[in-house]
């Protein structure tokens, strides 16, 4: 009798513990901090609008996408057409507001509430790119039955558990064009990514046009390299949908490819090639020379020009110190200077 009565206990538990998992088990990735389900659905149709309430060009551009999607998704093809304007009025089906527009950078706010039921959406935000989050999860809960497409009827409160939420491209090893580089941007906004790390220097390929030092990508890129135009390009298309883009170009070690075109910045006489295997290379930036911060100075100049995020990132990885110790110089500039060893020479770097 007592193990009878122990087993209806235990599926009683495991009926409550399945419904209560079934209530929540919607589609979202990343799964929003808090989920309450509603009952009923919001049922889609062609006369489906929505307004934004705060005027804002990046947030009308991301609910026009939104509306193109949802189209391509349901087809059926809304009336409405391009968000341009705040729109006060009551009347549509989903409205966006929220609190002020953000300029794109670390430790913004970005949380959102959202709240569907049968007869309205609200999506409400602290700041816009919190509003573009909304949208987001807004797209993902679509689904559909035998009566047609639907909204779930839910409430949302989210937040980013991590301000920095990255994805790294090495585009060196594996050049990528334009158009492959924005679907991964897509990708990245549909899971509310936020930083975009593209390594654009390495041993095997100098992958952004300088104006300043234009052989480093006629010499050390075979062509494929991307022009200051593509790149702010690249940076407005990844602004707008609230991702950042940090760039690398990577010293003192993964150097090969520009001393293709300045072999005088290499701590070992050229000539010099692109490198065409994978691994840690020998040729090392020369430490020691004045002209190598000179040119450093320039190039990281014109780039942060053209990179407006406040981070910039410059390696500083593993460099086997090979060049350095042959360099004769070198060991006497160490010497003269108390550096004991190469992880002390790359630290005065």
């Amino acid at each position: 009798m007592f193990y009878s009565k122990l087993g209806i206990l235990m599926v009683f538990f495991t009926l409550t513990f399945f419904d209560s998992t079934a209530e929540t088990n919607l589609p979202l990735m990343p799964y929003p901090k808090e989920v309450k389900l509603g009952s009923g659905k919001f049922r889609l149709d062609k006369d489906f609008t929505l307004s934004v309430k705060n005027s804002d060009e990046k947030v009308f551009a991301y609910a026009t996408r939104f509306l193109r999607r949802l189209d391509e998704r349901t087809g059926l093809f809304f009336s409405q057409d391009f968000i341009t304007a705040v729109n006060d009025s009551s009347d549509t089906q989903l409205e966006i507001s929220f609190c002020k527009s953000e300029e794109l950078k670390l430790g913004i706010d970005e949380s959102y509430q959202l709240k569907i039921t049968p007869g309205k959406i609200d999506l409400s935000a602290e700041s816009n790119f919190g509003a573009m989050h909304g949208l987001e999860t807004l797209l993902q809960l679509l689904m559909v039955d035998e009566d047609g497409y639907y909204f779930p009827a839910v409430e949302i409160n989210d937040e980013p558990r991590f301000p920095w939420r990255g994805l790294l491209i090495d585009i060196c090893r594996h050049f990528m064009p334009m158009d492959v580089l924005k679907r991964n941007i897509d990708g990245m906004a549909a899971v509310k990514m936020n930083v975009l790390h593209l390594h654009l220097s390495e041993d095997q390929g100098f992958r952004i046009e300088s104006k300043v030092y234009p052989k480093l990508q006629e010499l050390g890129s075979d062509g494929l390299y991307y022009t200051q135009t593509e790149m702010k390009e690249i940076i407005k298309y990844a602004g707008d949908r609230g991702i950042r883009i940090i760039p690398e170009f990577d010293v003192p070690g993964h150097t090969t490819s520009w001393f293709v075109g300045y072999p005088e910045l290499a701590s070992a006489p050229g000539p010099y090639q692109i490198e065409r295997n994978w691994g840690v290379m020998d040729p090392t930036i020369n430490p020691t020379k004045e002209e190598t911060y000179e040119f450093l100075d320039n190039l990281f100049g014109e780039m942060t020009a053209l990179f407006p995020d406040e981070y910039f990132h410059i390696g500083g990885d593993e460099n086997n110190g090979k060049q350095w110790d042959a360099n004769d110089s070198i060991q006497e500039f160490m010497k003269e200077n108390n550096i004991k060893d190469n992880h002390d020479l790359q630290a005065y770097f």
